[in-house]
């Protein structure tokens, strides 16, 4: 937060100021944050749903090795991580009214497509579409909540809709359990209704969506002027956009800015070491439960409580990183969970204790993202600047997840997953490693801040200096 910022809406008394704290951030809690829960909870069903189609019987029906389901895997990647940087860039341009919902409302349709396939080349295709399609959702929502919230209170908002990954991660298990019954309806097979039923809420939910997501808070339609300016004072004191509109129009420079960032890129090694995990463990933690002696209807229902766990842990880790500003601190716990997790399932034979690890496993990778991704929007501006650090770390993210789909498809056989078990614990190491330099790094830079701020007035400092200004305080 800007170190030297004056009260908000000066001519507003104190107890104004308070309710209005009290009212505007409920507001955009139930009208915004809500969607944007919705549109990642269905965004990585569509994506993550292919893991329970495999264990309903997909694989065998379509005829493919599991080298080839790791490549239909790996396919929906290229597309997905070619999307994320244009789409942040063009965002607020087209406006994330129309361009979220409209990524929805198309994959729903290619989503729909998987449950029709009877090839393998149709589900490559599907699979293709279906990134293409949704590449640029996560990047986009992390940068339309930053454009509505100030810096100290968006990572509880990035943790309530990314925490809906591990409720995917739970109840997907739960609905694919429940559609296998409709096995033969139709003439489909059970895994055929997973992808049919779960695209067509997507689709419908598209629709729907363009009648609800506002633009910005200036054209919120459920808040009025008053808590519209209200909002506005609080992100320009928060530095979450810039004083002057105008300097955030677009600019090639500030991209290069970006990937120049000591801290952007610190955080993307981060973020790739996490997402390798965290993708690993979607796509592939119903078929580690079905290893460990479990099958059918029973490993679907095994796979649900780690992704409870870590809902729960996300949710309250994200209370405490936003009261206190300890992103750093909070990755580097959660990736000594990975530690822990990883670690166990790699030195026993055990499969009660194996599947204990995953409590720990699937906690530390699903509770440390939120809190790496809000590290990386936090100590990025302007706004063009933050779109691409943003954009970039999901790119690192997704990057992991190809790494993963190889090494827990095919690279390091089932059950043991040695050769990935090994990686993940030196990834979760690796983020310790890192996370600690970055805060390192990010305190002695404040502290250099701090020094100027003393020797010179903010009006005798450079323009368009953002997030190396003198008056941005990184976020820690």
């Amino acid at each position: 937060m800007d170190a030297l910022d004056k009260p908000v809406c000066d001519d507003l008394s104190e107890q104004d100021s308070a309710v209005l704290e009290r009212v505007v951030w409920r507001k955009l809690d139930i009208w915004v944050l809500p969607m944007c829960t919705a549109l990642y909870l269905i965004s990585f069903f569509d994506r993550s749903n292919i893991g329970n189609a495999r264990v309903a019987g997909m694989q065998t029906a379509l005829e493919i090795s599991n080298y080839q389901y790791t490549v239909a895997l790996t396919l929906t990647y290229v597309p997905y991580i070619a999307m994320e940087l244009p789409s942040n860039l063009i965002l607020k341009r087209v406006g994330p009214n129309l361009m979220l919902p409209t990524m929805v409302t198309l994959w729903g349709v290619v989503a729909v497509m998987q449950g029709l396939v009877t090839s393998y080349t149709g589900l490559l295709l599907c699979r293709f579409f279906l990134g293409l399609a949704e590449g640029g959702l996560f990047p986009g929502l992390v940068l339309y909540l930053s454009s509505f919230y100030p810096r100290e209170r968006l990572q509880i908002r990035i943790t309530a809709f990314f925490a809906s990954a591990s409720v995917t991660g739970a109840f997907s298990g739960l609905l694919a359990a429940a559609i296998m019954q409709m096995d033969g309806v139709g003439g489909k097979p059970g895994w055929s209704w997973i992808f049919i039923l779960e695209g067509l809420f997507t689709f419908v939910f598209g629709i729907f969506s363009f009648l609800v997501l506002p633009r910005s808070p200036e054209t919120a339609r459920f808040l009025s002027s008053e808590e519209r300016s209200y909002i506005l004072s609080k992100l320009k004191s928060s530095r979450a956009i810039s004083e002057d509109e105008g300097k955030d129009g677009f600019s090639w420079i500030e991209v290069l800015r970006a990937i120049r960032s000591p801290q952007v890129l610190m955080l993307c090694l981060i973020v790739f070491f996490g997402g390798s995990m965290l993708f690993g463990l979607a796509f592939f933690e119903p078929t580690i439960v079905a290893g460990l002696g479990y099958t059918g209807n029973r490993a679907q229902l095994m796979s649900v409580p780690p992704f409870v766990v870590a809902f729960f842990a996300s949710v309250i880790s994200a209370f405490v990183s936003d009261r206190y500003g300890c992103r750093g601190l909070t990755v580097i716990f959660f990736a000594i969970s990975g530690i822990i997790g990883f670690s166990m399932f790699y030195a026993t034979t055990s499969q009660r204790v194996q599947y204990a690890s995953l409590f720990f496993s699937v906690t530390g990778a699903y509770a440390s993202a939120p809190a790496a991704i809000t590290w990386l929007a936090n100590n990025s501006a302007p706004h063009i600047r933050r779109a691409s650090s943003i954009a970039i770390g999901f790119v690192a993210s997704n990057s992991g997840g190809i790494l993963a789909t190889w090494l827990l498809g095919s690279l390091s056989p089932a059950p043991e997953y040695t050769a990935a078990t090994i990686t993940f614990i030196a990834m979760s190491i690796g983020m310790v490693v890192v996370s600690s330099l970055n805060l390192f790094y990010l305190s002695r830079e404040n502290r250099a801040k701090a020094e100027t701020r003393l020797s010179m007035a903010k009006h005798d400092e450079p323009e368009h200096l953002g997030d190396r200004s003198a008056w941005f305080v990184y976020t820690l």
